[in-house]
Parts: C-alpha cells; structure tokens; sequence
C-alpha cells in the first residue's frame, strides 16, 4: 500500500509539472543542437519535493541509450522547480563525481565549470550540450557561461545524470530508456 501511494504521488508529481517540462522541449536550441530529437523527460524529486524536469535529446536516428553508449552528441537540459543554491548542486555534482571515480585529470576544467555555475532560481534552465570533437557547452537560460572541446569532460559531467552511480538511478533510467 505505501508503494502504491508513493507511485500515485509520483505520478501526481509529473502530472503536476507536465506545463513546465513542455516547456523543456519547446527550448530555443543554439544551431548545432538543431540536429536533436527529445527522447525523454522526467522528473527529479527529493524528499518529496520536485527539484527539477529533465529532458534528453539525441539524434533522431538513435535512442537515448544508443547516443550516450557510442558517445553521440546530446543535450540535457534541466528546468529547475526550485531554488537551490550553488554551492549545494557544487557539492552534488563533486561527490557523484567521486562516487563514479572521474579522472583526476579533469579537475581543474570540473573547476571552471563550477566557478560558472549561480544560485538557482525556480524557472531556471541549465543545459549541457555535447558534440563530439567540439566538446562541451553549459547553458544557464539560454546564453552559453562554459564550454570545453574536452569530450573526457564531457562525458564525466553527463555521467551525473546518465552513468551508473549517479545523482539518481530511476531518473538514469527514465531518460536512457
């Protein structure tokens, strides 16, 4: 019985947001993200509270899976329900890192990527996209604040939301299904 009402607030949760994750797929994209189709979107929700709706794009001719296994461009956008502050999503992101033991090497990029990030306001979008051989941008409400041509880095900072051990299993799952 309580898995049952906890599925139903879920699913309550999603419902809930549904106007601001279509807000997700209707995101202006910069021109080389035109190429991308959504495959998935879901919403993150810790402690009974939704923190934000992601969403994944990936080329049209791929799934989700297939795009981040075969290390294709992506794009991951977040629409943040809440504020948050940044020193919070710095501490998330720097011990998933260490959880899915990301190379050493990457630190001082992980660094200026972090020194990038603000506070998080509720109705903010990150996004991070990556191309391959172009590297990485990150978004926060449509302007570019960081990029790096290093795919490694790329990869490691995807990993958060879409490599085993990260910020959230049934998230990962949701949006590589």
């Amino acid at each position: 019985m309580r898995h049952v009402a906890f599925c139903l607030l879920l699913m309550l949760s999603i419902t809930v947001h549904a106007n601001e994750a279509d807000r997700l797929k209707q995101a202006d994209f910069p021109a080389q993200s035109q190429q991308l189709t959504l495959k998935n979107q879901a919403v993150l929700t810790y402690l009974w509270a939704d923190v934000y709706a992601a969403a994944l794009y990936a080329p049209s001719d791929l799934s989700a899976k297939q795009a981040w296994a075969q290390q294709k461009a992506l794009r991951l956008t977040l629409y943040y329900f809440r504020d948050i502050d940044r020193n919070d999503v710095i501490k998330a992101a720097t011990a998933t890192l260490q959880r899915q033991q990301a190379s050493a090497r990457l630190k001082p990029e992980i660094d200026k990527l972090h020194a990038s990030f603000r506070d998080i306001r509720s109705g903010d979008r990150y996004a991070l996209d990556f191309h391959p051989g172009r590297g990485l941008n990150l978004e926060i409400n449509g302007q570019v604040v960081f990029s790096s041509r290093d795919d490694e880095l790329a990869r490691a900072y995807l990993g958060i939301w879409l490599a085993p051990k990260g910020l959230s299993d049934s998230l990962r799952d949701r949006l590589l299904r």
